[in-house]
């Protein structure tokens, strides 16, 4: 499926650990990076774009690549909302030269990383503390109580997996955890 020169990195975290302002921060620094667009099965938020932010997809038509075996990963994240990482963005990703960088959810990450043994770098972005995590959540005024308490559940399991990754990045300064990531995978990638 992919050949030894074919690098990928993944950045997973539980929700509000600041994975996307990491994310955001690798692709506006690193040129060799393209963003990996993943599939979901839930609806747009705010400013989301389909086919830039995310493959939005119905649950049927996912289920039925699940099925051909599209999906390098996927994962029933909350009760009906799937999402998951296409063969064919890695593909597209590889095409142009580049090197994927994929945001995913804990689960996934490690999937990826089994899947791709010495040429993948995994790296885990780690909140300060469960606490503040609730707090970011919270900032962002999206999470009903009943959403808040189930992302709160989900995150402290998830941290429970950090050591299987390759790198963990503690994010007590968003500044210092984004340039450290960046040092990371310039030197995964020998730049």
């Amino acid at each position: 499926m992919h050949s030894p020169s074919h690098k990928l990195v993944i950045i997973a975290a539980p929700s509000g650990a600041g994975k996307t302002s990491v994310t955001r921060y690798l692709l506006n620094n690193l040129p060799n990076l393209s963003f990996s667009i993943s599939a979901a099965t839930r609806q747009p938020r705010n400013n989301e774009k389909d086919m830039v932010d995310y493959y939005f997809i119905t649950v049927e038509e996912f289920q039925k690549r699940i099925h051909r075996g599209e999906f390098i990963e996927w994962e029933m994240v909350y009760e009906g909302k799937y999402y998951g990482t296409l063969k064919s963005e890695m593909h597209r990703i590889w095409s142009e030269q580049k090197t994927p960088l994929l945001d995913v959810d804990v689960k996934g990450g490690i999937h990826v990383q089994q899947q791709f043994p010495g040429t993948s770098l995994s790296l885990f972005i780690e909140p300060p503390s469960i606490e503040e995590l609730e707090r970011r959540l919270k900032a962002r005024g999206t999470e009903t109580p009943e959403s808040l308490k189930a992302r709160i559940s989900k995150a402290s399991y998830e941290l429970s997996f950090k050591d299987q990754f390759d790198k963990v990045i503690l994010n007590d300064d968003l500044q210092r955890a984004c340039e450290e990531a960046a040092k990371m995978v310039k030197e995964f990638l020998g730049e």
